[in-house]
């Protein structure tokens, strides 16, 4: 049986909307690059992969909570541009001519979303593929849990393991949101600990497995790791509390495989006809 497949909406839409251009319409003569785009990825990845199911996941902008600690959280993102405000409402009732279930987070974010339904599906027995172009993922990964990361050119996604994660910054996944903490994040606004980068945090969390090991053995770094790590110890602690996805209760879905004749059908109703065609011949196939 083929793993499930968890889908970062929010990240996959925006790559599609700007990796596309806008001349790219419908049958209403309105842009949808966006819908196009992210239909291709997850297409991708379903023929390469076989999911025994699919879930687009979104969710709030910005957690209350996360706002709440840390005020300058997700403040830099734009609102959603004009030209994607519509695909978005579409891309609901779009994707479920697919097959492809449209869960929301409510009040968390579409990040805890993904790791709740990847954690279910651990659970039931499972394996699961997360697609997301947020790095904060690579925490979910271990032996029956992979991300897909979007890249650039026609390789398609890296498919990111432990060992990709190790090989990236020389750490194991549950030490990610240390990670974050210590280097920071500039896609989230999370400053992280003053005059450490990537390498340096790395090199902390190898030397004493996570944060407060770290903050408890600061006397063991070189003065200018220690001091950060001394005065801006409750300040990292929250950081990483940002960084760690919340739990949500999900179930694992049944098996729903992809739809491709309705699929073909919702396409050449927005006209896109290339894409109708290349889903009339998967469904030929099946």
């Amino acid at each position: 049986m083929g793993p499930l497949l968890v889908v970062d909406a929010p990240s996959l839409l925006y790559r599609a909307f700007y990796g596309l251009p806008k001349s790219i319409t419908g049958a209403d003569g309105q842009p949808v690059n966006a819908l196009l785009g992210f239909a291709n990825q997850v297409l991708w990845a379903v023929e390469r992969h076989a999911p025994r199911a699919v879930v687009l996941c979104s969710g709030a902008e910005a957690a209350g909570y996360r706002v709440q600690a840390l005020p300058n959280y997700h403040a830099d993102r734009p609102p959603v541009p004009d030209e994607l405000a519509p695909q978005w409402a579409d891309a609901p009732s779009f994707f479920g001519a697919f097959g492809w279930a449209w869960e929301d987070a409510g009040d968390l974010e579409a990040d805890d979303l993904l790791g709740a339904y990847a954690s279910a599906e651990v659970a039931a027995g499972g394996t699961a593929l997360i697609f997301s172009g947020d790095r904060d993922m690579f925490q979910c990964v271990g032996e029956a849990v992979q991300v897909l990361y979007p890249r650039g050119g026609k390789d398609g996604p890296e498919l990111v393991d432990v060992a990709g994660v190790k090989a990236r910054y020389g750490i194991r996944p549950d030490q990610v949101p240390d990670f974050i903490a210590l280097r920071g994040d500039p896609s989230d606004g999370i400053p992280g600990a003053k005059g450490i980068g990537e390498k340096t945090a790395g090199e902390i969390l190898r030397v004493h497995g996570d944060l407060e090991a770290a903050i408890a053995g600061a006397d063991q770094e070189r003065p200018r790791v220690a001091r950060a790590l001394r005065d801006q110890a409750d300040e990292l602690r929250e950081f990483r509390r940002i960084a760690t996805l919340q739990p949500i209760s999900v179930t694992a879905p049944a098996d729903a495989p992809t739809t491709f004749g309705a699929a073909s059908a919702a396409a050449s109703e927005r006209g896109m006809g290339r894409l109708a065609a290349r889903l009339e011949e998967l469904a030929g196939k099946e």
